[in-house]
């Protein structure tokens, strides 16, 4: 939970475009009710090699999003940074990257 907490206490934010914005919200209730759909299948037992196949797509639905995310972020945030002269930003992008390759 402490990984959680450093990540959302960010100081940092972003402002999204609308698009943008819609996107990784439509992404995310789309992975919401993938979530509700397994626990539905565990409430109801369902056979475990179903559950995990779900359970697969999930996490490739989670990496997707991750690799949106990622790349917007570059796009948007770090090349602006970088403009800007805040190199250290370029140091949090490593260090995201290696929680994110773990």
């Amino acid at each position: 939970m402490e990984e959680m907490e450093e990540v959302c206490c960010s100081h940092k934010v972003k402002e999204r475009s609308e698009k943008e914005y819609k996107d990784l919200i439509h992404r995310l209730n789309r992975i919401e009710g993938q979530i509700r759909g397994i626990k539905g299948m565990v409430e109801r037992d369902v056979y475990c090699t179903d559950i995990l196949v779900q359970v697969a797509a999930v996490n490739a639905a989670l990496n997707s999003f991750n690799r949106e995310l990622l790349a917007n972020h570059i796009r948007t945030c770090v090349i602006k940074d970088i403009k800007e002269g805040h190199e250290e930003t370029v140091e949090e992008l490593l260090v995201t990257l290696k929680k994110l390759l773990k």
